[in-house]
C-alpha cells in the first residue's frame, strides 16, 4: 500500500469496562500504534456518549503523548463552534510545547452531541455558521499573526500547530480548499459525499503557507483478524453496539434484539454508515484498502479498528500494518 495509514480512536467504553480502563486501552493502542508504523493516532470529541471516553480530547491527546515517543497525536476532530479559537489555540500550543513536532489539530463544525447537550454546552445554534472565520482565527493565534488586535495565545503564538477540516459535505471540502488546508473526509461513517467532494476540493485547492498540494486523508472501518470467521463474527459484534447504541440508546441489548434492530428499516440505515468497511483476513482486507484508496483518490488513510476488545484491536492493528508492510519500529 502506498500511502500512510493512522488509526482513529474514539475511546470506546465497552461493555464491562470502566471509562479508566478504556483510557489506559488508549495508551496500550497508541503504543502498539507507534511500534507497528502508523503514521498518526487522533480521537474525537463527543460528548454526552456512555460508549465514547474522548471527550476532553486535549487533555487525553496530552495523557498519551506522555506515554509515547514518536507517533503523531491529534484531535480528529475539535467542534470548533463548541470552544471559542483563543482556548482552543492555547491548549493546543500547550501541547506542540510539550510535544514538539507530534501534534496536530483537526477541526470539525458538527456539535459531537444532542440538542440538549448542546445547550449543556452553552453552544450558539448559531456557531457552526461562523465555522470558516473562526478557523482563520484560530489559525491567526496559532502562527503569531493574530486577527484580533491585543491579544496572543500563549502557548501558542508560533507554534504553526498544522490544521485539517474534517467533513463529510462539500462544504467541509469547500471550506479545506479555499483555506489551503489538508481535508479529511468522514467516509467511515458517512460516505454518501465522498464521490463529490474529494474531486471537488482538489480541483478547488488554494495552496497556503502551511500546504502546497491538496492532501486528502479518508476515512475507512477495518475488521481484520486472522481467519475470514473471526474477522465477520467481529463484524456482527460491532453492528449490533452500533445498532443498539443509535437506536436504542443503549448498549443494555441482547444479541436477539439487536438483529432485530438490524433487520429494521432504520437499522439498515445505520449499517449503510459502514459502507465503506474493510472486513475479513488480512490479504482481503489489503485487497479491499488497495481499492478504496483509489475509489477515494486518498493520499493517506485513517482507520478505525471495530474489532471487540483491546487485545482484538491491537491483533488487528498487528496484522494490518503487516499487510500493509508499514515501517515498523
Amino acid at each position: 500500500m502506498n500511502c500512510p495509514i493512522s488509526i482513529l480512536d474514539l475511546a470506546t467504553v465497552s461493555e464491562h469496562q470502566t471509562v479508566r480502563e478504556s483510557l489506559d486501552a488508549t495508551v496500550v493502542l497508541a503504543k502498539g500504534a507507534e511500534q507497528a508504523g502508523y503514521h498518526r493516532v487522533w480521537y474525537a470529541e463527543h460528548h454526552n456518549m456512555a460508549s465514547i471516553a474522548s471527550s476532553a480530547t486535549s487533555v487525553l491527546i496530552a495523557h498519551v503523548a506522555a506515554h509515547t515517543e514518536r507517533i503523531r497525536l491529534g484531535s480528529g476532530g475539535i467542534m470548533l463552534p463548541n470552544h471559542s479559537p483563543l482556548i482552543i489555540a492555547e491548549q493546543f500550543g500547550t501541547l506542540a510545547e510539550l510535544h514538539v513536532g507530534r501534534i496536530d489539530l483537526g477541526l470539525g463544525r458538527a456539535p459531537g452531541s444532542d440538542q440538549l447537550t448542546q445547550r449543556a454546552l452553552r453552544r450558539d445554534p448559531m456557531a457552526a455558521e461562523n465555522f470558516p472565520h473562526d478557523v482563520i482565527e484560530l489559525q491567526g493565534y496559532l502562527s503569531g499573526s493574530s486577527r484580533v488586535p491585543g491579544v496572543e495565545a500563549t502557548p501558542g503564538k508560533g507554534t504553526r500547530v498544522p490544521l485539517y477540516i474534517l467533513g463529510s459535505s462539500l462544504f467541509g471540502a469547500s471550506v479545506a480548499a479555499a483555506l489551503g488546508l489538508p481535508f479529511a473526509f468522514a467516509s467511515h461513517f458517512a460516505p454518501d459525499a465522498l464521490e463529490q467532494a474529494i474531486p471537488m476540493y482538489r480541483e478547488q485547492f488554494q495552496p497556503s503557507e502551511q500546504l502546497d498540494r491538496a492532501y486528502v486523508i479518508a476515512g475507512v472501518n477495518v475488521v481484520v483478524a486472522d481467519t475470514t470467521a473471526q474477522a465477520h463474527a467481529h463484524l456482527l459484534y460491532a453492528q449490533r453496539r452500533r445498532v443498539a447504541r443509535f437506536l436504542a440508546r443503549s448498549d443494555q441489548v441482547t444479541d436477539q434484539q439487536a438483529d432485530v434492530l438490524l433487520d429494521s428499516r432504520a437499522g439498515r440505515q445505520v449499517l449503510q454508515m459502514m459502507e465503506y468497511t474493510a472486513v475479513g483476513d488480512p490479504p482481503a482486507v489489503r485487497q479491499y484498502l488497495d481499492g478504496f484508496v483509489r475509489h477515494a483518490d486518498a493520499d493517506e488513510l485513517i482507520v478505525t479498528l471495530m474489532s471487540p476488545g483491546l487485545e482484538n484491536r491491537l491483533r488487528a492493528a498487528t496484522l494490518l500494518a503487516e499487510v500493509a508492510e508499514l515501517p515498523a519500529a
